[in-house]
């Protein structure tokens, strides 16, 4: 009998990845992974999708990618969540000082150090695509922020990293899914004694309802997706029943 499939999350902060993966019965487990490559071993043989919170699709001499340019007018207040994007070369250099010199020389803009502080897992994603089909397939990248868009169906008033942020977030997953409160708890508690923030926990959560089928459907930004030089399509995936915008 075959095992059933799952659908996941995976969030990376605090160092590592937070994956919540849903089954057909809802929340099934949740772990922290030092790797993406823990990850995908640990969830890639029943994975029908996961979504991960960095980009996928690098440029490589552009200073901006379209789904990101597009989900900053979406978002309204938390438009300044969504990062520009390293050119392919940068997210590979160990240092700001080349990664930045890199992407200046490729895009005649600085990049950012915030942006530059999630090259590694950027990277990371990256070359686990180029090494694995069968990840290629499942994966897709959006952003957290947009997920919460998408369930509430209006911009969020307040940043993540405050009370009543989380509390904007928290009705957003019921507007999706009246038993989020739950959902959160039990992915909280598979965080136990792990370095992990209130605010990854909602973003993972975020992005396993994303990735599992429900109400609403998987759409992208933009809806019709360019691809990089590698082949993979550059996009944001969130779900809603109508195009957001």
């Amino acid at each position: 009998m075959a095992a059933e499939p799952v659908f996941v999350g995976a969030h990376w902060g605090e160092g590592g990845w937070l994956a919540t993966a849903f089954g057909p019965a809802g929340h099934e487990s949740t772990c922290v992974f030092e790797e993406i490559g823990g990850v995908w071993a640990h969830y890639g043989e029943r994975a029908r999708r996961v979504v991960v919170s960095v980009p996928i699709g690098l440029p490589e001499d552009d200073d901006g990618r379209g789904p990101e340019a597009l989900a900053r007018e979406l978002l309204g207040e938390q438009a300044e969540e969504v990062l520009p994007v390293p050119v392919r070369e940068a997210t590979r250099k160990r240092t700001y000082r080349v990664a930045n010199r890199v992407h200046r020389r490729r895009t005649g803009t600085a990049l950012p150090e915030a942006a530059f502080q999630r090259a590694p897992p950027i990277a990371a994603v990256d070359e686990l695509l180029g090494e694995i089909p069968e990840a290629r397939e499942a994966f897709a990248a959006a952003h957290p922020e947009l997920c919460f868009r998408a369930f509430a169906g209006e911009p969020l008033a307040e940043p993540p990293d405050t009370a009543a942020g989380y509390a904007e977030r928290m009705r957003a997953l019921v507007a999706h899914d009246r038993d989020a409160p739950p959902t959160v708890q039990a992915v909280a508690e598979g965080t136990a004694g792990e370095a992990v923030s209130v605010r990854s926990v909602l973003a993972a959560t975020a992005l396993a309802y994303t990735a599992r089928p429900g109400d609403g459907e998987l759409r992208t930004l933009p809806a019709d997706p360019e691809r990089d030089a590698r082949g993979l399509s550059m996009a944001l995936c969130y779900r809603a029943a109508a195009p957001l915008g």
